[in-house]
């Protein structure tokens, strides 16, 4: 699937920097077939994934548990230093979001 990522953001009350990609029809196709397989095993924070309020984006930093200082630094460093990103989407997980991240399952998107 192709990917072209041009866009950063931050979702402040998380202290979660993030980059997005320009969505599509098909990601966007994708998404909700994915919200409809897993919405029963969802239980805390089901409305943020729901097609209608879901911000896409892939995650940079996470900077709730540092100091407000960090929140500050990375997003000053990622303003100054990020690239748009063309390439393609090869492979989606799904992982828990421990320290480090620990990864549950992977499918391949190559076709």
């Amino acid at each position: 699937m192709p990917a072209y990522i041009g866009s950063i953001g931050m979702f402040n009350d998380t202290k979660t920097i993030f980059v997005s990609p320009i969505m599509n029809r098909n990601m966007y196709q994708f998404q909700r077939e994915l919200y409809e397989t897993l919405k029963d095993f969802d239980t805390n924070s089901y409305e943020w994934y729901h097609p209608d309020k879901w911000v896409p984006h892939c995650t940079i930093a996470l900077t709730g548990d540092d100091g407000e200082e960090a929140f500050y630094l990375a997003s000053n460093l990622l303003l100054h230093e990020f690239r748009k990103i063309v390439g393609q989407f090869v492979s989606i997980g799904l992982v828990k979001i421990t320290f480090p991240v620990e990864e549950v399952y992977t499918v391949d998107m190559k076709q």
